[in-house]
């Protein structure tokens, strides 16, 4: 296993001003999305997230907002919340700084245009991928670097949906930040993984809810 299902606590101190989960006691999960919009997976997570009342945060790759507005402004009419993961999902330590700046500018200003309003200012790296001169020069532009604390590792090809639900089901709590993907790839786990997931704690009593 090359990624961390849990992420470690040293390494969320290291990087303090980066967001890794939510500070409450209240029974309360922050699911989020990467990946998307597409009509193949997209819908149906949402029409899943309907039938337990949960909200949700979707990290959207701008040129999928550009192929399919029409899913992208269903999320906003459906009360969650879309957010930023720059426009052609470019990894952070390959990306000189001034491409990687305008790909998440790129994203911010195709997704404002598209929702006509203003988009929260949450960005998430993908493949978690991010240089401090990345990370430092988003923040001056005023984005929330959104990490994660638990993975659902759903983009694991050689995993069962079942290990994918092990994941988010032994390793979440009360604030925790949840990775799942509304992606093709990430589809044959997704499908099965999320609606247990979501039985689950909504039987412990817990709500869903968008980063805030």
């Amino acid at each position: 296993m090359k990624y961390a299902v849990k992420m470690p606590k040293v390494l969320q101190a290291v990087y303090p001003k980066r967001l890794w989960s939510i500070n409450t006691a209240d029974k309360v999960l922050y699911l989020t999305f990467d990946d998307g919009p597409i009509p193949e997976v997209t819908p149906w997570v949402m029409d899943t997230l309907a039938n337990f009342n949960a909200k949700a945060t979707f990290f959207c790759i701008g040129d999928n907002v550009r192929k399919h507005p029409d899913i992208f402004e269903q999320l906003i009419a459906r009360g969650h919340r879309v957010s930023n993961h720059t426009m052609h999902h470019v990894k952070g330590w390959k990306t000189p700084l001034v491409a990687y700046l305008r790909e998440v500018d790129s994203c911010q200003n195709l997704m404002e245009l598209e929702a006509g309003q203003e988009i929260h200012k949450l960005f998430r790296p993908p493949y978690g991928q991010l240089r401090s001169k990345q990370a430092k020069a988003l923040q001056k532009k005023g984005f929330q670097v959104v990490m994660w604390d638990v993975l659902s590792a759903d983009f694991d090809t050689a995993l069962t949906p079942e290990a994918c639900t092990k994941h988010v089901i032994d390793n979440a709590q009360a604030g925790s930040i949840v990775v799942f993907h509304d992606s093709k790839k990430a589809w044959p786990r997704l499908k099965l993984a999320l609606p247990e997931v979501l039985k689950y704690f909504s039987e412990k009593g817990f709500a869903f809810k968008c980063i805030p």
